[in-house]
């Protein structure tokens, strides 16, 4: 890792790139003219929200240097990860993408970058340098915004370019983006993490909490409701928690208050929020602002305090359970979604039995299930007595069984019902179908003869499904 911190302003940083973009596209523009057709991208997501929203600024230096989108099936000149390790699933999912892309004799040969948070980690970068000798960036995620100087390095001197920053106490601005769609946008609202859950790397790879200015939030939402975004979803590995390292109190329901006063947006969501950090503030927030809807996502990871306490969670069972108690008084017909894992060090039978019981007590309206995954780095991964993986996976499917058939019971309740959707664009179920979703964050896919993307629109819904609603337009 480079520990040497920028001396220069983070101004000063940005103002280099786009030198460096001005730079490449030059080069980009001359070889177009050379070759008759521009250079191709081609941006590979692994992982989180945050790599998803991490990709989108990717995408957009690489189109401010001259780069077009390549074809489906095409190989681009330059393909770029953004990487998770998260899981282990997610690393070798790109081991095996790099694998097809190490290049035969007379083949194309893409350049390869790599960025993202499995490169904040020194054994998988030493891995890199030794297997994959075909990938000519590695980059991480505290200097993102410097990938058009590191690839303009490649271009020039043809060598391969590693430039890994230690933690950065850092928030850049100014970064191009292009987003994936065109009525919902991710909006970061700060980075890092100081919570340091015994099972997860995030804190190790992605650093402290830094919160973004509240001016530069508004100005950034402000800007996606001229350009026509309906919907935001605020972006943070625990949001309960922005504007403490700033010195500020209730700073994350001020901000709602203030994005709520924005025209044009139709509706704010935010992810994650920790139990430990959810405010009264907030809750209150949620019942008064129209925007936000009936929606939390509070991830509970485990049912048995024990349990918790291991993964340093800082909340009991009876904690989490008195909160969902006192969010449901004040908003009664919220939609409660949750992050959910299985097998963590140590877990018995019983232990997954007091998961069980949170999930047949809150009835979620949806959850994101996982294996315990060990992370190397972790206190966890340290810990001797692992769950074998038979076991993992038979716990796993009684709770997914559970947590589907309550999940199905949520949504019949919906037939014969008429909702507000707000409307995504073509339905991945049908040509003849559209797709949105409610306030509550449930997926509705509907008849319609006619385009009404970025609409408000009210459906009645007709069949419930285990993971969706259908239904028809209401004119």
């Amino acid at each position: 890792m480079n520990n040497n911190k920028p001396a220069e302003t983070i101004e000063d940083t940005i103002q280099r790139q786009y030198a460096c973009i001005d730079k490449v596209r030059e080069i980009n523009n001359e070889k177009a003219g050379h070759e008759g057709r521009q250079p191709t991208y081609d941006v590979r997501i692994f992982g989180c929200q945050m790599n998803e929203h991490d990709a989108e600024k990717l995408t957009g230096m690489l189109e401010e240097m001259g780069y077009t989108k390549a074809a489906e099936g095409e190989q681009a000149d330059v393909i770029v990860f953004e990487t998770c390790c998260v899981r282990e699933n997610a690393e070798l999912k790109v081991y095996g993408h790099l694998g097809l892309l190490k290049p035969s004799e007379g083949d194309k040969r893409s350049i390869i970058a790599i960025t993202g948070c499995m490169m904040q980690q020194p054994h998988i970068v030493e891995k890199i340098k030794k297997s994959f000798r075909h990938v000519n960036i590695v980059f991480g995620t505290h200097n993102l915004h410097t990938f058009p100087e590191l690839l303009l390095k490649y271009l020039t001197k043809g060598k391969r370019v590693f430039d890994l920053w230690d933690a950065t106490s850092q928030v850049v601005e100014g970064v191009p983006v292009t987003r994936a769609e065109k009525v919902k946008a991710w909006v970061n609202i700060m980075l890092g993490c100081n919570n340091f859950c015994s099972y997860c790397i995030v804190p190790h790879v992605r650093g402290r909490e830094r919160s973004r200015n509240k001016e530069d939030i508004l100005q950034e939402v402000t800007r996606l409701a001229t350009e026509g975004y309906k919907e935001i979803t605020l972006l943070g590995q625990n949001v309960n928690s922005y504007g403490n390292d700033l010195g500020l109190k209730d700073a994350f329901a001020d901000l709602l208050y203030a994005l709520n006063e924005i025209d044009g947006i139709e509706r704010i969501r935010f992810m994650t929020s920790h139990p430990k950090d959810l405010s009264e503030s907030l809750i209150q927030a949620m019942k008064e602002l129209p925007k936000l809807g009936g929606h939390l996502h509070l991830p509970f990871q485990s049912g048995s305090s024990r349990i918790l306490k291991d993964m340093n969670r800082k909340y009991s069972k009876e904690q989490y359970l008195d909160l969902i108690d006192r969010v449901r008084a004040v908003i009664p017909d919220i939609a409660f979604t949750t992050d959910i894992i299985v097998g963590f060090p140590g877990e018995t039978e019983e232990d997954f039995q007091e998961t069980l019981d949170v999930v047949k007590r809150v009835r979620f309206d949806l959850a994101y299930t996982f294996l315990y995954s060990k992370r190397t780095g972790t206190k966890a991964a340290t810990y001797e007595n692992q769950v074998p993986e038979n076991i993992k996976k038979e716990r796993f499917q009684r709770l997914t069984d559970t947590q589907n058939a309550i999940g199905t019971e949520i949504n019949k309740n919906y037939e014969g019902q008429t909702v507000e959707v707000l409307v995504e664009g073509k339905s991945r179920q049908s040509d003849a179908m559209y797709t949105g979703r409610t306030s509550k964050f449930k997926l509705v896919n509907f008849t319609c003869d006619r385009d009404l993307t970025g609409q408000l629109v009210q459906v009645k819904i007709v069949r419930a499904w285990p993971f969706w609603l259908e239904g028809w337009l209401i004119e």
